[in-house]
């Protein structure tokens, strides 16, 4: 398993100029993508390497930009996220433009777009928290891992995560109320 700790070490490395640290920062990230964006497109796996490759490069094109002060899945997981919508929304508008659908299958069409939407919209909400907010409760809540593994993969401790769910949600909770 990759920590952020190695993952981190890895970029900071490469970022000073070694190249096998860099390279196998790629490779290691790369093999954490490709689960992430398998669970995250299970009806288009084709979808998989295409969209990992993007991530690669627009990892590749925005390293500078990462702080060696911060936690790097982070930083990892909101650019593979915006990809991953990206995705999402081109495909979407695209298959609902080219589908034929007859009159039985309407009621499917609109419930796969509504989940999509749904989906789109909760990504949304959860870009516009703080990191210490948006990555517990995406880890935890939305991908399904423990408390202590959130807090590896982080390296915060499990009080912030908890604290971080708990507040984020409340936090949450404010926005849609005042969005409405």
């Amino acid at each position: 398993m990759v920590t952020e700790a190695r993952l981190r070490d890895l970029l900071v490395r490469g970022q000073s100029g070694d190249e096998k640290s860099y390279l196998m920062f790629l490779k290691e990230v790369a093999a954490y993508l490709r689960g992430y964006f398998r669970r995250h497109l299970a009806r288009r796996l084709s979808d998989t390497e295409d969209l990992l490759q993007e991530t690669l490069l627009a990892l590749h094109n925005h390293r500078h930009t990462y702080d060696a002060a911060q936690p790097v899945t982070p930083w990892v997981r909101a650019i593979a996220q915006h990809k991953l919508v990206d995705l999402l929304r081109s495909r979407g508008a695209r298959d609902l433009l080219t589908e034929s659908w007859d009159e039985d299958m309407d009621v499917l069409a609109a419930s796969d777009n509504e989940a999509l939407e749904a989906h789109l919209d909760v990504t949304a909400l959860l870009a516009r928290l703080p990191d210490r907010y948006r990555l517990p409760i995406q880890l935890v809540k939305l991908e399904g891992l423990s408390v202590s593994a959130a807090a590896r993969a982080t390296g915060m401790s499990e009080s912030a995560i908890k604290v971080g769910i708990h507040r984020g949600l409340k936090l949450l909770a404010t926005r849609i109320s005042g969005d409405r």
